[in-house]
């Protein structure tokens, strides 16, 4: 096998470690990061099977691993709004959202979609090998530095819209981050960038969890005391956010070119 195939394999294995630990975790209720921990996890592995299109299993392993992302991202928002009305001194309406949580770990550990994606992590190694063999990964490592390439020019592009759109930009900059991070022997991003992107998800994220919470609250009512904060907690991470993204496009304008 090529180094490149070699690579993903062991990602591949490693990954779905990984994901076999989380789902103990979360049967077990063992402790309040196992969702979290998963959906790392999942999105790991959607980073390194983006820029594999068209190897054989791909298709199937992305597809489950998305509807696996779908069903806990709603979860995940709960906690995090949770855990922001605990800090805040509201109990009751934090604890209203951590009820059941030991029957909602539990179901996600005994899911058909977690079920779906070890299920075919479990054969993709051979899956991989006889791509290899049949010689459908060849220079796959041209393959994936192109795509990665492509990734990073549509987030500089997106950048340079004045009118841009933060929900794109913070996906577009997951896709970046986790890509580098999936393939760092192919050295798009140095620590700085790194650092950069990092920073921008964080201040995306916490724009983005401000504006779903204010969302909610025009329709739950014990969200009511956190809006006058919460509204103005938003506009200063757009301020925030706009600050690193400037910093973000200036480090992309200085990176050499067709990287």
């Amino acid at each position: 096998m090529s180094a490149m195939l070699d690579h993903v394999v062991a990602q591949v294995l490693a990954l779905q470690v990984r994901l076999l630990a989380c789902r103990e975790r979360l049967a077990a209720d063992t402790d309040s990061e196992a969702l979290h921990d998963l959906r790392i996890g999942v999105r790991r592995l959607r980073s390194l099977l983006r820029p594999l299109a068209g190897l054989p299993g791909v298709e199937q392993l992305e597809a489950a691993a998305k509807a696996l992302g779908t069903l806990t991202t709603p979860l995940r928002d709960r906690e995090v709004l949770a855990g922001e009305l605990l800090r805040r001194g509201l109990a009751d309406a934090g604890q209203r959202r951590l009820q059941g949580r030991t029957a909602t770990f539990a179901s996600v550990a005994a899911s058909p979609q977690l079920g779906r994606v070890l299920s075919i992590l479990d054969a993709f190694p051979l899956f991989l090998r006889a791509a290899g063999r049949e010689g459908l990964a060849k220079a796959l490592g041209k393959r994936v530095d192109k795509r990665l390439v492509k990734q990073w020019r549509k987030l500089h592009e997106a950048l340079q819209d004045p009118a841009h759109d933060r929900h794109r930009l913070r996906l577009l900059i997951k896709r970046v981050r986790y890509g580098d991070q999936a393939y760092p022997q192919l050295d798009h991003a140095g620590k700085r960038l790194q650092g950069l992107l990092k920073k921008a998800q964080g201040d995306l994220g916490v724009w983005h969890d401000h504006l779903q919470w204010l969302l909610q609250a025009q329709a739950q009512a014990d969200l009511a005391p956190c809006k006058v904060d919460w509204e103005q907690q938003l506009h200063e991470a757009e301020r925030t956010a706009d600050v690193t993204l400037d910093a973000l496009l200036a480090a992309l304008e200085r990176r050499k070119p067709g990287k």
